[in-house]
């Protein structure tokens, strides 16, 4: 990108970070805005953020980081999307009966929908993680930070029951919690994120995937009056960003039903 920069030192900038400026960085915030998203530009500013501070204090190449002054992107206020209950009903009675898979994905749902964990949290859990006893799973979060959460008696069923049809698998042997429906092999992250799109599109739901679950216990967490610290350990969360965001989502969601319910303009 800052090859094609009409700045004459735009090319020596692009193969030596000691020549970047201020302005170079402005111009691919602006470009990763225009061609990416805010959110996508707000990670690369942290990226450089840190880089230029490792350029500058442990390496000495440089005596001011052309960071200084370069405002962070904004990201736009948006809704947060959530998912209602009558939908996550839809979406596990295409579940409905006995078969491996049937048994397989209502679990990896329910899990989903009762603990708000992120599609990779689900995805790559180990059997050892799963504790009937006390009804929880633990987690291995981002960063290397894990944490165990409880899940409610439905969710408890729906384990038990797909645990008792993984014993009887012939890849029963594998440390994996979830595994293929055929052959001797788990079922990944991905695969997971393919069969959570197929039931969607089944039960009447585009675009359906697990943070959608995420984003909707938050939502209600929040709308609910619920502490932030507790929400924050529970989703795996070390920033108060994304708790403020779902927070501005139910007060605006609350403030809906008062406004429906009062009736404000409408008796004219």
């Amino acid at each position: 990108m800052l090859g094609d920069s009409p700045d004459p030192d735009a090319g020596a900038a692009a193969g030596d970070p000691v020549e970047v400026t201020r302005a170079h960085v402005e111009a691919f915030q602006a470009w990763v805005i225009e061609t990416r998203s805010a959110s996508t530009a707000l990670n690369k500013h942290k990226g450089l953020q840190q880089f230029f501070k490792w350029l500058m204090l442990d390496e000495g190449e440089i005596d001011r980081s052309p960071m200084e002054r370069v405002r962070q992107p904004k990201l736009p206020q948006k809704l947060v999307p959530v998912i209602r209950d009558e939908e996550t009903s839809k979406v596990l009675g295409t579940c409905k009966g006995r078969e491996f898979a049937q048994l397989r994905d209502e679990a990896i749902i329910r899990l989903y929908c009762n603990t708000g964990a992120r599609l990779s949290e689900v995805g790559n859990l180990l059997l050892d993680d799963i504790d009937l006893t006390t009804e929880s799973v633990h987690y291995h979060g981002k960063g290397s930070r894990d944490r165990r959460v409880r899940f409610g008696p439905k969710t408890a069923r729906a384990v038990s029951r797909y645990l008792r049809a993984r014993a009887r698998h012939k890849a029963a042997h594998l440390p994996d919690l979830w595994l293929a429906e055929r052959g001797i092999r788990r079922l990944a992250p991905n695969g997971i994120k393919i069969m959570l799109k197929r039931r969607g599109l089944a039960a009447g739901l585009v675009k359906l995937h697990a943070h959608r679950w995420r984003h909707t216990f938050a939502h209600e967490w929040k709308r609910a009056g619920g502490d932030t610290g507790d929400l924050m350990l529970l989703l795996g969360w070390t920033s108060e960003e994304m708790p403020r965001r779902y927070g501005a989502s139910a007060a605006a969601e609350r403030a809906q039903e008062t406004h429906q319910r009062i009736g404000v303009g409408d008796h004219v």
